[in-house]
């Protein structure tokens, strides 16, 4: 399983920034049966889960960004989104896509993508 995350930027205070994982070189069963999350790690920070989204399609969010960010999934496309509103200046932080096979007890990272919010 390979990911590729897109989408960062720089943005102002109470903006809104798109995050994509495309998850495009696997098979559509194995997108079904992969739960994917979005982390992110702000410089001298560990990293933190954001928003999940079960192979089943249960949601869940960190407190911080619950009610501004929506994670979602595309099966046609083999795609994840972040959809990130109200973006803070506490946000920033490096963005990366996760898959877990969990059949397997796999993970897969994608590559980080920036996101900085400016105030």
């Amino acid at each position: 399983v390979q990911l590729q995350a897109s989408g960062g930027g720089l943005v102002q205070a109470g903006g809104s920034l798109r995050l994509s994982c495309a998850a495009s070189r696997s098979i559509l069963s194995t997108f079904r049966s992969l739960d994917f999350g979005w982390y992110r790690q702000a410089p001298g920070k560990q990293r933190e889960l954001v928003a999940a989204i079960s192979n089943g399609g249960t949601t869940n969010y960190a407190d911080s960004v619950e009610g501004r960010f929506t994670i979602s999934k595309d099966y046609t496309k083999k795609m994840v989104y972040l959809q990130m509103n109200s973006l803070k200046p506490e946000d920033t932080a490096v963005y990366y896509c996760h898959a877990r096979w969990v059949e397997y007890g796999s993970d897969y990272w994608g590559q980080g993508t920036q996101v900085t919010v400016s105030s």
